[in-house]
């Protein structure tokens, strides 16, 4: 565990650490969906104000899957919209699961993530099909959601949050993320980040702990 000895606190974030997901492959699963000439509107789909709403809890599953509807000009069921929406979550792969439980031997472990509670939801599942856990609580000393909290990353007020959660600063905790904003917004309040490139990067950084 060469980098991160001088810490306390790991924290992941969700997507593309520890579960692969694929934005493309949702928007082309909408787009076959939906006729070409509201295309441009899929591009867009996650930049609109009702998903950003429905990140930091404002709306309700009724009322986003409602807006997803308005939005599309469908008439979908929920459980459409749902199966559309959740088409990006791929797989947990078991080695950082494991990973997760070696590191926490030496740490405190966490999650951060900006997600959503139909996206929990279909990720519990993936949790209890594939690995027999009811959901994160096994495997984290921490969950942070954006949906709970309010609050959405980068800013820095969930950072901050957090480490008041967590009752620690900064400097003793390393948070790994894929996104180079969300890892400055993390640098930006002491904390010290990672950007995930890749599924190696992890591993790397821990000496590719056993």
């Amino acid at each position: 565990m060469k980098n991160a000895t001088d810490a306390d606190f790991l924290i992941f974030d969700l997507g593309n650490v520890i579960i692969d997901i694929d934005y493309q492959k949702a928007l082309q699963r909408i787009k076959s969906e939906v006729p070409t000439d509201i295309h441009s509107k899929v591009d867009q789909f996650y930049l609109t104000d009702f998903h950003k709403d429905y990140e930091v809890g404002k709306i309700s599953s009724e009322a986003f899957r409602n807006e997803v509807r308005a939005y599309f000009q469908q008439h979908w069921s929920d459980e459409k919209v749902d199966e559309l929406w959740n088409c990006l979550l791929l797989k947990i792969p078991a080695e950082r699961l494991k990973l997760i439980s070696k590191l926490r031997e030496n740490f405190q472990v966490g999650l951060l993530s900006n997600t959503n509670l139909i996206h929990i939801n279909a990720v519990n599942k993936i949790l209890q099909n594939d690995h027999n856990l009811e959901n994160f609580d096994p495997i984290f000393d921490w969950v942070f959601l954006s949906h709970e909290m309010g609050l959405a990353k980068p800013s820095p007020e969930i950072y901050e949050k957090m480490l008041v959660d967590l009752g620690t600063s900064g400097d003793r905790v390393v948070f790994f993320d894929d996104l180079i904003a969300n890892v400055e917004g993390a640098q930006e309040v002491g904390i010290q980040a990672v950007h995930v490139t890749g599924p190696e990067v992890i591993f790397d950084y821990f000496g590719n702990v056993q």
